[in-house]
């Protein structure tokens, strides 16, 4: 007799859901996206050790900004926010109509020089040359954050401003943001060194978008060195003004502060969600509508009018109280300093870049170093606070307002990894999501699409939990400060330690033993005491 194969059933070749997946089965394509994973993530760690790689990353990034853009450079175009600005520009510099000088400016003064000098070769270099200020502006903030070059390796901060950048590039390369955050990432690692020239940046980004006088507000609250600080940006906005002046703008220096004030709830805007949502669901009265003259979509509905009158107000009650509280916890901190001890905050210690004298400038050995560990925690802490409050309570949203937040975070991971690792988190996710409802949602958005809804209500809840992240350390440090805990409640604790997945070979690194013994290092070379 012949020997034949046996016969294989239906039966006997289906899986039994008791089985592990193998090979053949679809849990064969999970494991193989899963080792997929893992090999890039290995490829990743060996590429991030490399000395030179987040040059690479960068030169990468920007070089791909400028392909992306080149068709419409060569045909002298200009994309997202710099149309408008280039009209603004052609006309003060062909037309001799200045923006401030001749009419009322949405935007502050010292915004004029950004927006004029990429019009000095011409319209149809305009996105050019812009793109070029904003390659150099981004380099400065990078050769800063990698210890003017020293630290490429071991360098966690460095790499998620870098993913930040890519995850908001439509609006980190095209609207004033691009100058103003790096500005601030620079001026708070420069603010223990050396804070006269930190003042003079917040100073001119200030004058150039007003979202930085809340980290001012915190470096006057919470720094020693705000005496230094408060003089440098006291000079820069005698030097505007009296520019001003001169062009017979005075009248409307404060133009970009009246404009602001008349505008309704924007599409974007946290403070608009429940409005947004009504719209949605078909609730009568609520709807979504274009604002012409300021080229915004703008929503209304039952119950607005106390949002769009009284926002403002109620975001100046909210800062008053956080202002309050970050003067308790700099009080607690200088009666400890003047004690010989500094108290114990919620986050690790370790020198930052905003304290305002570096590690061994006040009292000697481990209570100076962890004193100015203290004090830098905290000045960052009350500048991410107050940022996001200028967002969550603010009428007025746009995709670019993540940038407020991005560069403190920044600073954030390069003083303190560990104590920052939950905002950066939330904040990338932000990044991503912002740029996924603009421009890639957007028309939907307008259109009340369900999906792009839901998009932008994700990103917004991310952006009220920081806040409500931020307010309950702000109370543990006022509260530490002072020698007291806040009561061991399930909240608080889960708050404390939002655990948000992020690219974590990005993060990776970022332990707290590895990010005091490094700013010890940093500190160590070169630092003086601020004079």
């Amino acid at each position: 007799m012949s020997s034949r194969a046996p016969r294989t059933t239906a039966s006997s070749s289906r899986r039994s859901p008791w089985t592990a997946p193998g090979a053949d089965g679809g849990g064969g394509s999970v494991a193989r996206l899963r080792e997929g994973v893992r090999h890039l993530r290995r490829v990743w760690g060996v590429f991030r050790r490399q000395p030179r790689a987040i040059w690479w990353t960068f030169a990468a990034l920007h070089a791909a900004v400028f392909v992306a853009l080149t068709p419409l450079m060569l045909r002298g175009g200009a994309e997202g926010d710099l149309p408008l600005y280039r009209t603004w520009a052609t006309g003060a510099l062909s037309e001799g109509r200045w923006p401030v000088m001749d009419f009322a400016w949405v935007y502050p003064a010292g915004a004029l020089l950004p927006v004029v000098l990429p019009n000095v070769l011409g319209e149809s270099l305009y996105q050019l040359v812009w793109l070029l200020l904003v390659t150099a502006a981004n380099a400065a903030s990078l050769w800063l954050l990698t210890d003017r070059g020293r630290r490429t390796v071991d360098a966690p901060a460095a790499w998620w401003w870098l993913l930040v950048l890519f995850l908001l590039s439509p609006v980190a390369f095209l609207r004033l943001e691009a100058f103003s955050a790096p500005a601030v990432v620079a001026a708070l690692l420069l603010l223990g060194t050396r804070p006269r020239v930190a003042g003079a940046l917040l100073a001119v980004a200030t004058w150039v978008k007003v979202w930085p006088a809340a980290v001012i507000a915190a470096v006057v609250v919470a720094s020693r060195g705000r005496a230094t600080v408060v003089r440098a940006c006291l000079w820069v906005t005698l030097v505007v003004v009296a520019v001003v002046a001169v062009g017979g703008g005075l009248s409307s220096v404060d133009s970009f502060v009246t404009m602001q004030s008349d505008r309704a709830l924007q599409l974007e805007a946290p403070l608009a969600t429940p409005w947004l949502w009504m719209a949605m669901l078909g609730v009568p009265g609520a709807s979504v509508y274009e604002n012409v003259g300021l080229a915004t979509r703008e929503v209304m509905g039952p119950g607005d009018t106390w949002a769009v009158h009284g926002s403002t107000q109620a975001m100046g009650v909210v800062m008053v109280v956080l202002v309050g509280l970050l003067a308790v916890a700099a009080a607690g901190r200088a009666r400890a300093g003047r004690a010989g001890a500094a108290p114990e905050g919620v986050g690790s210690a370790g020198a930052g870049p905003a304290g305002a004298e570096p590690a061994g400038a006040g009292p000697a050995g481990a209570d100076g170093a962890a004193l100015a560990g203290h004090e830098s925690r905290l000045v960052l802490l009350g500048a991410l606070t107050l940022a996001i409050t200028l967002i969550v309570f603010n009428k007025v949203g746009s995709p670019q307002y993540v940038l407020w937040i991005a560069p403190v975070v920044a600073a954030g991971l390069w003083a303190d990894a560990a104590a920052f690792r939950a905002p950066a988190r939330i904040v990338a996710w932000a990044a991503g999501l912002t740029t996924l409802v603009f421009p890639v949602l957007y028309l939907p958005l307008i259109d009340l699409d369900p999906v792009a809804v839901a998009v932008l209500g994700a990103r917004n809840v991310l952006l009220v939990g920081l806040f409500g992240w931020c307010v309950l350390r702000l109370v543990e440090e006022a509260l530490a400060a002072w020698g007291r805990e806040l009561p061991p409640r399930w909240w608080s604790r889960r708050v404390r330690s939002v655990a948000v997945a992020v690219p974590a070979a990005v993060l990776a690194d970022t332990t707290s033993a590895s990010s005091a013994s490094s700013l010890s290092a940093v500190h160590s070379r070169g630092a003086r005491r601020p004079s």
